[in-house]
C-alpha cells in the first residue's frame, strides 16, 4: 500500500516532530522550569488573547491582510500546544469577532467595551497568566521584520517574555534577534490587569515577505511551538545564571 502526503501535511508532521522532540529534550535535561506554578491548589491558567477581531482588524498590511485573523490562528495553535502539555488555558475569542456588549451604536464604544470584557475576563481567572497574539506594522519601514515579546508590571512577566524572546529568536529571528521590552502603560489591556502578561507581535505586516510567511499554516505553526516552548520553559534563564536577564 502506498500512502501519498501532501506537501504541507509533511511540513506540519516535521513541525510538530521537532517541537515535541525538543520538549522532550528540555525535560530530560531537568534544567529548565516554569516560572508560573500552582498556587494554593489553584492550577495557572494560560489565558491567550488573539489581539483585535471581528470589525476590529487591527493592523492592516498594504495589500489588506488584517491582523485579526492571524491572532486568532496563531493562539488556536498555541492553545492546542500548551493543553497537549498538560496546561490549563482560556481563549478570549475563538473565533473572527469584537468581544463587545449588545447594544452599543459606535465603533468607539464597541472596541472599548471589547477591551473591558478581555480585562474582565483575566481577572475573573484566578491564577491566570496573559499571552497577547498580535501583528506589527511600521508603514515608514518597510524592510523591518521579526517577532518581539513585551511585558507589563506584574511579577513574572519579565521572565516570561525572555523565555519566549529566546525561542522566537531561535525560530523565525535568525540573524535578526529581538530583545524583549517593557510594554508602555498606554496599552490598557496589559496595564489593566493584575495577572502577569506577555504580549507577542508575531510579526510585521508592513514587510511584504513577512506578511506572506505571517498567512501560512506551517509558519503560524512554528510561531505557536516557539511561544509555547518559551512559555513551558521561562524559568531557563534563572537557572542557568542564578539570576533572571
Amino acid at each position: 500500500m502506498v500512502i501519498l502526503l501532501r506537501k504541507r501535511d509533511l511540513i506540519f508532521s516535521c513541525l510538530f516532530c521537532c517541537f515535541f522532540l525538543g520538549m522532550a529534550a528540555v525535560l530530560w535535561k531537568g534544567s529548565a522550569i516554569p516560572v508560573f506554578h500552582v498556587r494554593e491548589n489553584v492550577p495557572v491558567t494560560v489565558v491567550i488573547d488573539p489581539g483585535h477581531g471581528g470589525e476590529d482588524g487591527g493592523a492592516v498590511s498594504p495589500n489588506g491582510v488584517a491582523e485579526s485573523r492571524i491572532n486568532l490562528a496563531v493562539s488556536l495553535r498555541i492553545s492546542d500546544l500548551l493543553r497537549f502539555a498538560g496546561q490549563r488555558t482560556r481563549l478570549t475569542r475563538s473565533e473572527d469577532v469584537t468581544i463587545c456588549d449588545e447594544g452599543l451604536s459606535t465603533v468607539r464604544q464597541r472596541k472599548t467595551s471589547d477591551l473591558k470584557n478581555r480585562v474582565k475576563l483575566v481577572e475573573e481567572t484566578e491564577n491566570a497568566v496573559l499571552l497577547s497574539i498580535h501583528q506589527n506594522s511600521l508603514p515608514s519601514s518597510p524592510v523591518t521584520h521579526g517577532a518581539q515579546v513585551f511585558w507589563n508590571r506584574q511579577e513574572g512577566a519579565k521572565e516570561l517574555a525572555a523565555g519566549i524572546q529566546k525561542m522566537l529568536n531561535a525560530a523565525v529571528n535568525a540573524g535578526n534577534d529581538k530583545q524583549p521590552r517593557q510594554i508602555p502603560d498606554s496599552i490598557y489591556l496589559m496595564k489593566s490587569i493584575s495577572a502577569p502578561g506577555a504580549l507577542v507581535e508575531c510579526g510585521f505586516l508592513s514587510n511584504e515577505p513577512e506578511t506572506e510567511r505571517l498567512q501560512d499554516p506551517a509558519y503560524q505553526l512554528r510561531l505557536a511551538a516557539a511561544v509555547t516552548a518559551g512559555y513551558l520553559n521561562a524559568g531557563e534563564l534563572e537557572n542557568e545564571s542564578g539570576e533572571t536577564t
